[in-house]
């Protein structure tokens, strides 16, 4: 991680709003493990799993793919398009807490959502004075989930901005894209964050676009879309998305 970063007037009871500007890998290999972890998969298979190894990648930044460094025969032609993101990142825990960067919680950490790209603006509810946040954990590529505990594991020259809503109020992390709304939901087990994730995002169509509770569902019911974050961490993600197409409908019905 690097950090933290004191953020000038932010206080408990803002929102800290963190745009990504650049996320850019800074070297032309990265590694991965190569066995699927047991909480995807039976328990009579994971009880079989032979013991993971570390796998060493090429990552051609230029060509924008990644391939491994020594392919079996069964992957001597993959070749995957390189989509950079940071796998942790967020703001102190509330009540002083200490808490490892290893996992996550309403304060943002270890939520290894690929979504989390450059141009991605992401909100998290400030807890401490400063907000004190911090970021690391690059990725140059990763499926949905983090299946294997990892993504393509690189170093990354990261740009970002920052923004303070004051007396903003919310209780997990959002974001938004060019394209959607979301917010995540980090817990164990998986519903539970399932639940945190469409709670924020119930909470933000009715703050935030003005919608009644009973427009509010409808509209998720309808429109709703889910993204398995992390299925590996101690705190599992889930992320709940809304397209912005749907908000611009409805704002010009408000």
């Amino acid at each position: 991680m690097t950090g933290p970063f004191y953020v000038e007037g932010s206080m408990p009871g803002d929102t800290l709003a963190v745009r990504f500007e650049s996320i850019t890998p800074n070297r032309d290999w990265a590694w991965t493990t190569n066995m699927l972890a047991p909480t995807v998969i039976d328990p009579s298979v994971a009880a079989s799993l032979p013991a993971s190894d570390i796998v060493h990648w090429t990552v051609d930044i230029q060509q924008g793919v990644a391939f491994l460094k020594e392919p079996t025969p069964g992957l001597a032609e993959l070749m995957l398009p390189l989509r950079p993101f940071l796998g942790c990142f967020g703001v102190a825990p509330s009540n002083g807490q200490f808490i490892s960067t290893a996992t996550s919680g309403e304060y943002g950490g270890n939520m290894d959502y690929k979504g989390l790209v450059e141009g991605t603006t992401v909100y998290f509810p400030v807890s401490a004075e400063g907000a004190l946040f911090y970021l690391g954990d690059g990725h140059a590529l990763q499926g949905d989930g983090e299946i294997i505990g990892t993504g393509l594991e690189i170093s990354m020259d990261v740009r970002f901005t920052v923004s303070v809503q004051k007396g903003k109020k919310i209780s997990w992390p959002r974001g938004e894209t060019d394209t959607h709304w979301f917010c995540i939901g980090n817990a164990r087990p998986l519903d539970q964050a399932l639940q945190h994730a469409t709670t924020e995002m119930f909470r933000l169509l009715q703050e935030d676009l003005g919608l009644t509770a009973s427009e509010a569902s409808l509209l998720l019911g309808q429109a709703v879309e889910y993204e398995i974050a992390n299925m590996f961490n101690p705190a599992y993600s889930v992320v709940c998305k809304l397209p912005k197409s749907v908000y611009k409908q409805v704002d010009k019905a408000v």
